[in-house]
């Protein structure tokens, strides 16, 4: 019985066909590019909320966006710094496919350091911010730029926060980590499109330079281990798992910090961090002077952004 059975089944033709999956090939990403986009911003001077300098890379920012194809928003508040200053605040926020609900949100900040609190000389002066602050916008201007030419089938969200890094000065204690990524704490609290929702977000934070090494962030896995996962996996089948490692670093307060827990958008942050005893930290440019163009490698961009564009071409 189970041999005619089988033989009725084969002969009998399948009223269901199969469908597949449409091949999406991820677009190439430019390191070369991003460098540029950096060196750009870095040629205004140091992003200081209130500066001129600051002022004129909003318009920079907004104009590539624009010209990119996305519909731009500009957020503008006065934040309060820890000292009590008055701060002009600039989120700028692209989106690109504006009328698809399902959403995909990356973001990174682009303000500097007001001062160069861990340098040994000129303290009080700001820095480049060439990776810190320059270096994920640059990745995600090159990206925007690829969203251009070849939309994706989720709707994307490029943020750029500011005011995030205007935190109390090192030895400086405010006991509240609130001083700082006043401009994600502020979207997270106005958001851009009103019950604004995406799938998922990624940080890009200090993301180019020759040395990096970006390890799981404490906090992205603890509120996020899922995205990730995402994201660290499709870096792997990249080819790019030197410079993503799984060791889990100690959580940090970042712009995910912020856009998760009070934004309810469930995010991977891309951070360099190293967790080894003699160089655990940021790295040895952070906050100092020799955050500047020298510091910065194309092939770091690459590896980053192209792990980036995969995740979002491929959702």
């Amino acid at each position: 019985m189970m041999v005619v059975l089988f033989s009725c089944t084969e002969d009998k033709p399948s009223s269901q066909t199969t469908q597949q999956k449409p091949v999406v090939v991820t677009p190439s990403f430019s390191g070369d590019s991003a460098y540029k986009f950096v060196a750009d911003q870095v040629a205004f001077g140091p992003r200081v909320p209130n500066t001129t300098a600051h002022a004129n890379c909003a318009v920079y920012l907004k104009e590539k966006l624009e010209g990119y194809g996305a519909d731009v928003i500009v957020q503008e508040a006065v934040v309060t710094a820890f000292d009590g200053k008055a701060l002009n605040m600039k989120n700028i926020i692209g989106q690109f496919s504006p009328e698809k609900k399902n959403r995909v949100m990356l973001y990174a900040h682009w303000d500097t350091r007001p001062f160069a609190d861990k340098d040994s000389t000129r303290q009080n002066e700001p820095i480049d911010g060439a990776n810190d602050g320059g270096s994920g916008v640059g990745v995600l201007l090159e990206i925007a730029r690829l969203l251009h030419s070849q939309p994706t089938n989720v709707g994307v969200d490029i943020v750029f926060f500011d005011t995030e890094d205007y935190g109390a000065p090192e030895g400086v204690e405010t006991g509240d980590y609130t001083d700082w990524c006043l401009g994600s704490q502020y979207w997270a609290k106005n958001k851009h499109v009103a019950n604004y929702r995406a799938k998922y977000g990624i940080l890009l934070d200090m993301v180019g330079s020759s040395d990096a090494v970006f390890n799981r962030e404490g906090t992205s896995m603890a509120t996020s281990p899922m995205v990730v996962d995402k994201v660290w996996r499709t870096a792997q089948k990249l080819g790019y798992g030197g410079y993503f490692k799984d060791t889990v670093t100690p959580q940090t307060v970042d712009d995910n910090y912020f856009v998760t827990v009070m934004g309810g958008i469930p995010s991977a942050n891309i951070v360099q961090y190293h967790v080894d005893v003699l160089t655990m930290g940021y790295g040895f440019f952070h906050h100092t002077h020799k955050d500047n163009m020298d510091i910065i490698d194309p092939n770091t961009l690459k590896a980053v952004g192209q792990t980036v564009a995969d995740c979002i071409y491929q959702d």
